[in-house]
């Protein structure tokens, strides 16, 4: 009998965004999901590669464009894929917000929050850096680098101060809980962890961008 080959799923949008090795870990992700998003793939790295781009190019690639911008080899090198990566998707502006953080090497979610009802893009960008941050020193990986793709959380994270002009009210209580959390964190914690621009314009997308745009 011959081998049964072995797949790799991406599922963009489930219970765990992420990238899984077995159908039954794919199950888990999607069962109970509403309009899940999911696909199969041959190999590691066009799961990979699946994963950094958006679900409908995965499954309908446009005629006569590749399915990913074409990145140069010689431009990625500068990336240290030891590290952590974080981002943030919001469905609007504000509107339905979540945040994860996945290893820069091969995607694999670390963790991930939400969905929050109300929230910004820029507030999910920030809670994940001082979410990875704050995980890193947990981990005990305290000189472990961490990537961004938004040049405002990097700010907020340097003045240990969100500047948000999210309304306050009773969808966004929990977030805003979060956020004061956050910044009390900032400001009474020291790390040495790096915290990287990640350099979308040569590199592509952040490996832990959700892949909706």
């Amino acid at each position: 009998m011959a081998k049964k080959k072995k797949k790799y799923y991406v599922v963009w949008e489930g219970n765990n965004p992420g990238i899984y090795d077995t159908w039954p870990e794919c199950q888990l992700q999607i069962k109970g999901y509403p309009n899940a998003k999911y696909k199969s793939f041959a190999t590691q790295n066009e799961a990979v590669e699946a994963f950094r781009g958006n679900y409908a190019d995965a499954i309908t690639p446009r005629q006569g464009k590749p399915k990913t911008k074409i990145i140069s080899a010689t431009a990625r090198q500068n990336i240290i894929w030891d590290s952590l990566s974080v981002d943030a998707a919001c469905s609007g502006s504000p509107g339905i917000m979540e945040y994860r953080g996945v290893w820069t090497q091969d995607a694999v979610q670390i963790f991930h929050q939400g969905p929050f009802p109300l929230g910004t893009n820029n507030v999910g960008e920030f809670l994940a850096l001082v979410h990875g941050i704050s995980w890193l020193q947990k981990m005990g990986k305290p000189e472990l680098p961490i990537y961004s793709d938004s040049r405002t959380a990097l700010a907020w994270l340097r003045n240990k101060k969100v500047k948000t002009t999210l309304v306050r009210n009773s969808k966004t209580s929990k977030l805003y809980d979060l956020v004061e959390r956050a910044e009390n964190w900032v400001k009474n914690n020291t790390w040495k962890n790096p915290v990287l621009k990640w350099d979308t314009e040569n590199w592509g997308e952040i490996p832990a961008d959700f892949g909706r745009k």
